[in-house]
């Protein structure tokens, strides 16, 4: 077990809160899975108030739910919650790509390249985890150079419920190579700065994530005994 880091008392569930949406993020606490609370103070060191009030954070935010006598357990997405958010998300991606390409400086575009290449790897080395990682990254920097504060906070607060399901409805091959060449298409739009085409790629891009998701969600409920 990690050594446990001495925090100023005051601002523990502060330290914590980052720590848990992070451990469900990156998929190692799965959607529907229960809190572990007694493993979670033993591994941070800490007492069950500031997880509890760590966790009533991360229930605001829509990533654990609170049940009465039965504790936390990371939140599912549902397939209503597919067909309400992930149109959301295409709108919200179609106008950043619009406003990224318009503010755009060379350094930025060159930025988002490093990223792209570095994911372009990860595909080429089989390692999904990282790509998905670097897909995030790239992602977020098109919102970040949208120079738009409320745009990338919509964005954000949305991510923040669909992205742990990402890590668990895995690619297979023909999709992967399917969203690889998708992005390969959105790097050459934004590179050329053609908003209308970046728009567009984007848009079909989370709607493809829609459909993929919605799909092998439904298989996965359908296989449970």
């Amino acid at each position: 077990m990690p050594e446990a880091t001495q925090i100023p008392r005051q601002s523990l569930h502060d330290a914590l809160t980052p720590s848990l949406r992070g451990m469900i993020l990156g998929g190692e606490l799965k959607p529907g899975a229960k809190i572990p609370e007694r493993q979670l103070c033993e591994r941070f060191g800490v007492s069950r108030t500031p997880l509890r009030e760590a966790l009533k954070v991360l229930a605001a935010e829509g990533l654990i739910e609170l049940l009465p006598q039965r504790g936390a357990i990371v939140a599912q997405i549902s397939a209503e919650d597919i067909e309400e958010l992930f149109p959301i998300m295409a709108a919200l991606e179609a106008l950043a790509g619009e406003l990224a390409c318009e503010r755009a400086t060379d350094a930025d575009i060159a930025r988002i390249r490093a990223l792209h290449d570095q994911m372009m790897e990860s595909y080429r080395i089989d390692d999904e985890d990282n790509y998905l990682r670097l897909n995030r990254l790239v992602h977020e920097a098109i919102f970040d150079i949208a120079r738009n504060d409320t745009l990338a906070a919509m964005y954000q607060q949305i991510l923040m419920r669909i992205h742990a399901h990402r890590f668990i409805v895995r690619k297979s091959e023909a999709n992967w190579k399917s969203a690889v060449e998708e992005h390969e298409q959105i790097m050459e739009a934004l590179a050329a700065r053609d908003k209308r085409r970046l728009s567009r790629l984007l848009r079909k891009h989370v709607t493809g994530t829609t459909a993929r998701i919605a799909r092998e969600s439904v298989e996965r409920a359908e296989a449970k005994p």
